[in-house]
């Protein structure tokens, strides 16, 4: 559940504003949980992928344009990995420009966080407090905890809507238009892939090594897993999904160490769009936001700690650099500056030397 913080709002925007159906988005995305748990025995998220979602909630996309931005993803991702193109990539990546997309993402988890922890502020301390103290408790784990405290919560307010057992809802398929995969791509599909490339790839890959020194997963496999995610499942309700470091850093930092947190994520998703599919939509708006917020606010903490490893001055540079064309502007600019400076730097010395 630790990464339910960023789920959760796009599952409620993909639902309440772009008519998305439940079944199908929840289904699709714990079938996906459970296949990447089972093949990869790592607790390797499974989430939106955050700038189709945004762009799509913020102008009202239809379903069909939802699920053809799915497909157009996995078309991109495919390829990338066919071709070897996400290897170069990551070839050429040095680790300052790594950590700095970490720095920034958990920066930004951070502001987030502090957005929702405002709207009930003894809430979300309190929240904070809960995970300090139970995050190693393996028979109260703190998110479930902080999980249940928010239903009860919701319950005792009279904001619980009214939940049903519907008869089970499976998902339908899907018509998918080359026209719409090309006009989402024009929309959103070509700003998402440089933050796919760093956050949910390199960055990914990277952050499993850092965790798990002895079972790391290249960049390439990660492209395969989310070209073939995304081929498939949109065809039967799914939304665009990707890994992420902020969703590993979360699954890691609230006790997941194994693929059976993505396979209980995923048991859970589908029993959601199976049975509750009517009530799940006002039941995810209705759920205390600070309580995500304070979970959120502590994964943003975790990203930033990687960055104790790069002292060298001119590494520090170029990560800075990178954290902040990614805070003043966007993640792809920020790798790319990063990138240049790096360069830059590193064509300067030994030139010098020579």
């Amino acid at each position: 559940m630790g990464d339910f913080g960023t789920l959760f709002p796009l599952l409620i925007g993909y639902i309440a504003v772009c008519g998305v159906d439940p079944a199908g988005l929840l289904i699709m995305i714990g079938i996906a949980n459970i296949v990447t748990g089972i093949v990869y025995r790592l607790p390797i998220p499974v989430e939106p992928m955050k700038v189709l979602a945004v762009v799509a909630i913020s102008q009202h996309w239809t379903p069909s344009m939802v699920y053809a931005s799915g497909a157009a993803m996995g078309i991109v991702w495919i390829f990338f990995a066919a071709t070897g193109i996400i290897g170069l990539i990551s070839k050429i990546t040095p680790l300052p420009v790594i950590r700095g997309i970490q720095i920034a993402l958990g920066v930004m988890l951070a502001v987030e966080a502090y957005k929702m922890i405002s709207t009930w502020w003894a809430l979300g301390v309190a929240s904070i407090i809960i995970v300090l103290i139970l995050r190693q408790n393996r028979y109260a784990p703190a998110a479930i905890v902080l999980v249940f405290i928010g239903i009860i919560i919701t319950y005792a307010g009279g904001q619980m809507p009214q939940i049903h057992l519907s008869s089970i809802s499976l998902p339908s398929i899907s018509r998918i238009s080359m026209g719409e995969i090309w006009l989402t791509m024009i929309l959103a599909g070509f700003a998402q892939i440089p933050l796919t490339i760093t956050n949910a790839t390199i960055s990914t890959s990277s952050l499993i090594t850092s965790y798990w020194p002895d079972r790391s997963v290249s960049e390439k496999q990660l492209s395969w897993n989310q070209g073939i995610i995304n081929l498939i499942l949109p065809f039967f309700g799914g939304m665009p999904m990707c890994h992420g470091a902020g969703g590993l850093a979360s699954q890691y930092y609230f006790g997941a160490r194994t693929g059976g947190a993505n396979i209980l994520e995923g048991v859970i998703e589908i029993s959601l769009g199976l049975f509750l599919a009517g009530s799940i939509g006002g039941l995810l708006s209705v759920f205390p936001v600070a309580i995500i917020g304070a979970m959120m606010f502590l994964v943003g903490l975790e990203l930033t700690k990687f960055a104790k490893d790069i002292r060298v001055r001119k590494d520090l540079i170029s990560m800075g650099t990178t954290v902040a064309g990614s805070l003043l502007l966007n993640m792809a600019w920020g790798f790319l500056a990063g990138l240049a400076v790096h360069y830059i730097m590193h064509y300067f010395k030994i030139r010098n030397k020579g």
